[in-house]
Parts: C-alpha cells; sequence; structure tokens
C-alpha cells in the first residue's frame, strides 16, 4: 500500500495525552519545536485531534486558564485517513494541515502522513534526481494521445517518469485541458531533445515549457511556449 510506505508510525511521534493540560501541552510542544501534536487517549490507539501551539498561546495571552484539558483546544479531530485509503483522498484532506492523522483497519491511531513525505514521494515520481529534462506536452482530449506522445518520444530514448495534469477549467487557451510531464532520463543530449520536441509539435502537440535538471533552470516557459531560451553566458 502507498499511503502506508509513507507514514510516519505513531511509536515514532511526540504525541500529548488527551488528559494534559494546556500547560502540559505547551511544553511538549516547546520542547519537541513542532506547531503541532496529535492528542491520543490512554492507551494510545485513539486519534483525539491535534492541538495548536499558536491556539494556546492566544489563549494565554488572553488570560485563559492554562490548567485547562487540552481538548479544550483541540482542532481537526475529523481530519484522517484510512492506511488503505485511495491516493487521490489524500490530497483532498491533507490541503492546509501539516499532517493527516491515518488510522488502520480498525480505526486506531497508526501514525501520520506529513507535507514533507508528501512531497519526497512525487519528487521521486518525477525522477528529478536522475532526469535531463522534463518537457510539459499540453494536448486535448482526444482519446490516445499520451499513447502518440509515449511513442514519438520513446523513439529517441527511455521515459524516466510521465506525470499528467489536468488543467482547470479555462486555464490553458484552445482546446488544450491536459499537461503531460514527461522525465527524460540523464544522459539525454540536448540535440536528442530538442528532436523530441520538434516532433511532438509537428504533430499538433505543444511543449509548453522544459525544465533542466542539471543546469537546474527553466529552457522553455509557458509564458512563450515553443521557444527556447537564450542561456546565460559563461564568460
Amino acid at each position: 500500500m502507498l499511503i502506508k510506505s509513507l507514514v510516519i508510525k505513531k511509536d515514532y511521534l511526540t504525541t500529548v495525552n488527551e488528559k494534559a493540560t494546556l500547560a502540559e501541552a505547551l511544553k511538549v510542544l516547546e520542547d519537541s519545536g513542532y506547531r503541532c501534536v496529535p492528542i491520543v487517549d490512554d492507551t494510545g490507539t485513539i486519534f483525539r485531534g491535534n492541538i495548536y501551539k499558536m491556539h494556546i498561546y492566544r489563549h494565554k495571552s488572553q488570560g485563559g486558564d492554562m490548567n485547562l484539558p487540552v481538548t479544550y483546544l483541540l482542532k481537526n479531530a475529523t481530519k484522517t485517513i484510512k492506511v488503505n485509503s485511495p491516493f487521490f483522498k489524500v490530497f483532498f484532506n491533507i490541503k492546509d494541515l501539516p499532517y493527516i492523522a491515518v488510522l488502520d483497519e480498525e480505526n486506531h491511531f497508526y501514525g501520520i502522513l506529513t507535507h514533507s513525505r508528501l512531497l519526497d514521494m512525487l519528487s521521486d515520481a518525477w525522477d528529478i534526481k536522475n532526469g535531463s529534462y522534463v518537457l510539459t506536452v499540453l494536448s486535448d482530449n482526444a482519446r490516445g494521445n499520451l499513447i502518440k506522445m509515449s511513442k514519438i518520444v520513446s523513439k529517441h530514448t527511455n521515459m524516466s517518469s510521465v506525470m499528467t495534469l489536468d488543467a482547470a477549467a479555462g486555464e490553458l487557451q484552445g482546446d488544450f485541458v491536459r499537461r503531460t510531464l514527461f522525465t527524460l532520463p540523464a544522459g539525454v543530449s540536448e540535440i536528442t531533445m530538442k528532436t523530441i520536441v520538434d516532433k511532438l509539435q509537428k504533430k499538433g502537440f505543444v511543449v509548453s515549457e522544459i525544465e533542466d535538471l542539471q543546469a537546474g533552470m527553466t529552457i522553455m516557459s509557458d509564458e512563450n511556449p515553443g521557444v527556447f531560451i537564450e542561456r546565460p553566458s559563461q564568460d
């Protein structure tokens, strides 16, 4: 299971017991350096919600009673996913949260999935560390486009990764509704890359952006699709 492999298990987490006071919770937060931590029951198996440092500070600054139970400022009690949840559900639920609580098949607290783990996974999928170029190709909704584009690329090189992203309504001009990102493997020459770009565009696809991963720079921008940006002088 993909989610399960990304989760930081509860045994490795800093948590606060639901019976702790706000003062005790604040000490845990300050000592750990985290901006929020999970609140759990005595057994550590039931996730109650999260406690945020900023909410305790605000409460304290307004003269609030710091001996109140931590659950007084509990947040995100329903912000959870199952360990076997479909991956797309993570994106709909995590949003602005620093992490999302993960429950096992019996609804017991299993651990958390953080934004950073999610970004690391996407980075791995993009194969940024091992790629040479990332081509962003625009296409319409016609059946078979992905196959056509992949065939053009594969005639000249392997593909390190492929990622398809739908565009928001009206975001792209014309009939284009989809971005497909092709990461080419390390060792692909600039000549080969430009040959692929040329053949894609001759087939009616628009290469809107190109990232040179090794140089760490954009060599074609979606502000001017199809036109290569001149590289800085080496002088």
